[in-house]
């Protein structure tokens, strides 16, 4: 899924995607459940091209308490497992700094890290928080600063915005429900 299949004009900038962001309703944790393909929103942020080049699929929300932040496709790409995002976002101070992992495909080594990097466990949770002043469903990480905050584009589509402590815009992504592939 590409963020042009859900967003009609694809923003560039942060100033669009905040535009869009802001027109989009509210939804509340509850509208969440499920599973989601996600895509990035490119709007020059420095983690643009970081989650397209792992090979990142979506998330899963089993429950307010239950909630896989980071779904990849298995080998065979007929089921999806979930990456603790501990390990996931550890590197991402490097990462930003190294422009050319964007060019890279790191999806073979991520697959291949799976043993290490998978989780059963529940590694975020949902609530309602006020982002922008409008109370919505966010997604909380359990061991990260990071709260991914939703917006209803449609019954089947989210634009959310992460907010990261220390990173001064939100990086911007679109979620799809999209019950196709079972979690392992």
């Amino acid at each position: 899924m590409l963020a042009q299949d859900v967003l009609t004009t694809v923003p560039t900038t942060t100033a669009e995607a905040l535009e869009v962001f802001d027109a989009a309703p509210a939804v509340e944790p509850e509208f969440m459940l499920g599973t989601w393909r996600g895509a990035e929103v490119p709007t020059g942020h420095p983690l643009d091209g970081l989650l397209a080049v792992s090979g990142w699929w979506g998330k899963q929300f089993l429950s307010a308490e239950k909630v896989h932040p980071l779904l990849f496709p298995t080998r065979d790409g007929n089921a999806l497992w979930a990456m603790n995002p501990v390990l996931a976002f550890g590197g991402l101070g490097v990462a930003t700094k190294l422009p050319f992992i964007k060019h890279l495909s790191l999806t073979r080594p991520v697959t291949a890290l799976r043993p290490v990097l998978r989780t059963s466990a529940s590694k975020a949770r949902l609530r309602t928080t006020r982002y922008r002043g409008v109370d919505t469903a966010t997604m909380i990480y359990d061991q990260l600063p990071i709260n991914d905050v939703f917006r209803k584009l449609s019954e089947d589509e989210v634009i959310g915005a992460m907010d990261l402590r220390g990173v001064p815009r939100p990086y911007f992504f679109v979620l799809r429900r999209d019950t196709s592939l079972p979690v392992l």
